[in-house]
């Protein structure tokens, strides 16, 4: 019997393909760029399984266009990228791969409130340009991350292990969702469970941590950053659409917050331009879990997701386990 087909919209690493191939012929896109999207419609035609990357925009003409396909496996944790009303209408199982990069984030997001904080950007473009000619006591002076107040919007895996990081800076923890974490696990945090509002006002550092809804949209403008203190700042590694990024641009040009580290963007690739031009932001491109180690546990739990689909098996990790999952197409 021949083997089912999965379409690979990125080059992966070799265990991830190796296993791949076990199951399924495979055909996948051989750079490290965006796959076009008539190779998507042409691939997916006989593709019984589609691993993706987050940034692949999979929706309902794409899913219609397979008509034996069962399977999505994104190779992330959000995944609203992917229509999957759409997927679950027509019996596809989405995946994604939360768990695998929880602290590599959360190592990212440290590095963007350390770096704003302590303007290490600046004082390394400083260095580099050869202006540093002496010691002196008033340069380059940056804030106190130690004993300061974290606040956490968004209290996930993630958001979480943010807050432990916190802890180990002495710090005051803050955080807000929608709804409040087990007694024990805000012990285990030292965190205290407050309103929006509240986090706003009091926190030091404001670090998001929320899915990309139609409610979590812009969740910081104007309003909010205008509740923020002035010598606030705002670490974003979730999904850019969630920060108003004009209304940021206008918060850090007028001293509503001190400064804001960003690896996420409203439009990516594409930056507001106004944060180009600003000191007190420090930017990186969608890099929260790019190290070699997650990436390919990563693409590991994807592959695994869809080899589980491929022989007829519940996936790990399910965006959609409420589907009536496809039949296996005959061959």
């Amino acid at each position: 019997m021949a083997k089912p087909t999965v379409l690979v919209t990125r080059p992966l690493p070799e265990p991830v393909t190796r296993l791949l191939r076990q199951h399924a012929s495979l055909t996948v896109h051989r750079r490290d760029a965006p796959i076009p999207r008539r190779r998507v419609l042409e691939g997916i035609r006989e593709a019984t399984g589609l691993v993706c990357m987050g940034t692949d925009r999979i929706d309902a003409e794409l899913l219609q266009a397979g008509p034996r396909l069962r399977v999505v496996a994104n190779v992330a944790v959000g995944y609203n990228t992917v229509d999957v009303a759409a997927a679950t209408s027509l019996g596809i199982w989405v995946t994604n791969t939360p768990g695998v990069l929880t602290e590599t984030t959360a190592d990212l997001a440290w590095a963007l409130l350390l770096a704003v904080a302590r303007r290490i950007i600046e004082g390394d473009a400083f260095v580099r340009s050869g202006r540093w000619k002496m010691w002196q006591f008033q340069h380059l002076l940056g804030t106190d991350v130690w004993g300061k107040t974290l606040g956490i919007c968004g209290p996930g895996r993630i958001g979480q292990a943010v807050a432990r990081r916190g802890r180990g800076h002495g710090m005051r923890i803050l955080y807000t969702g929608r709804r409040r974490l087990p007694g024990p696990d805000e012990a285990d945090l030292g965190a205290y469970f407050v309103e929006k509002s509240t986090l706003l006002k009091e926190a030091d550092f404001v670090s998001l941590h929320l899915p990309l809804t139609p409610e979590t949209t812009h969740y910081i403008g104007a309003r909010e950053l205008h509740r923020m203190k002035p010598t606030a700042f705002l670490i974003n590694t979730t999904r850019g659409p969630v920060v108003d990024e004009k209304a940021l641009v206008k918060a850090l040009r007028g001293g509503w917050i001190a400064g804001a580290g960003l690896d996420v963007f409203e439009r990516e690739p594409a930056v507001e331009p106004g944060l180009l031009r600003l000191r007190n932001v420090v930017l990186t491109p969608h890099v929260g879990s790019a190290t070699a180690e997650t990436r390919t546990r990563m693409a590991l739990l994807a592959a695994e997701n869809c080899v589980a689909v491929l022989r007829g098996e519940r996936p790990q990790t399910p965006v959609n386990p409420e589907i009536t999952p496809r039949p296996r197409p005959p061959r």
